[in-house]
């Protein structure tokens, strides 16, 4: 979500090589960003005043449902929050959600396709992670709101792996829950939240061409695990991070 769409087209068009087209999503300008070879890969939407609506500048993590009515009654049963909907969006139905500790993800109902999860390629999202004060918590927390344990063993699977607990899709390691932010402060890198990281070739290029695009960094260039890594904040304050993962 952008304040100024123009300016997040002229930013992430630039760093991630996006191209973008309008579609009709919900209230406001909305747009799809495409990867090289017309890829679908994230939605932009921007605040439509004329609706009433001021949301923050963010990217927020969005899970697939079969029901995104009985995921956001399990959500609220099992001490989360959820602020919005489920209501009709565009092509599917949407909620927003917040855990018990207050990071919040949306809930997807609708048409969903294998371009846009899963599938590592520059300018996509690769890895997702949840900061959180308890990352075991939050596994049960999303495990029981999801039913991760009810997926195919052959395709799903949630195992602890360096120092944090990570979903397994089809082989894949998609996302992590990672514990220790234990002070609410407003500090958003300590702040329990889902952080979305996006496949590059080059971090250091990219973490430099960020700062030269108006952004800045919030953590620079570093080696991890799972591949070299950067957290940045766009020019709106918009934060996100950049990975150069293995190829696996």
């Amino acid at each position: 979500m952008a304040a100024d769409l123009d300016r997040a087209h002229a930013f992430y068009g630039d760093l991630f090589g996006w191209g973008f087209r309008p579609t009709r999503q919900g209230h406001g300008r909305y747009t799809i960003a495409y990867t090289e070879g017309g890829v679908p890969t994230v939605g932009i939407g921007a605040s439509s005043p004329s609706a009433g609506m001021t949301l923050p500048v963010t990217w927020t993590t969005y899970f697939a449902a079969d029901s995104a009515d009985e995921v956001a009654q399990r959500a609220q049963e099992r001490g989360g929050t959820v602020a919005v909907g489920p209501l009709e969006f565009g092509s599917g139905r949407v909620a927003w959600a917040a855990d018990p500790e207050g990071a919040v993800f949306g809930i997807w109902e609708g048409d969903l396709t294998s371009a846009w999860w899963g599938e590592r390629r520059p300018g996509a999202p690769v890895w997702l992670e949840l900061r959180t004060r308890d990352a075991f918590d939050a596994a049960l927390f999303y495990g029981q709101v999801f039913g991760w344990d009810a997926q195919e063993r052959e395709r799903l699977d949630v195992r602890f792996e360096h120092d944090r607990v990570v979903l397994h899709i089809d082989g894949k390691a998609v996302a992590g829950l990672r514990g220790g932010a234990l002070e609410a402060a407003p500090d958003p890198n300590v702040r329990p939240r889902w952080h979305v990281y996006f496949q590059v070739v080059d971090v250091d290029f990219v973490a430099a061409r960020t700062v030269e695009l108006g952004g800045s960094m919030i953590s620079p260039p570093a080696d991890t695990p799972y591949g070299r890594i950067a957290a940045l904040r766009d020019p709106e304050g918009g934060i996100f991070s950049v990975a150069a993962l293995p190829r696996t």
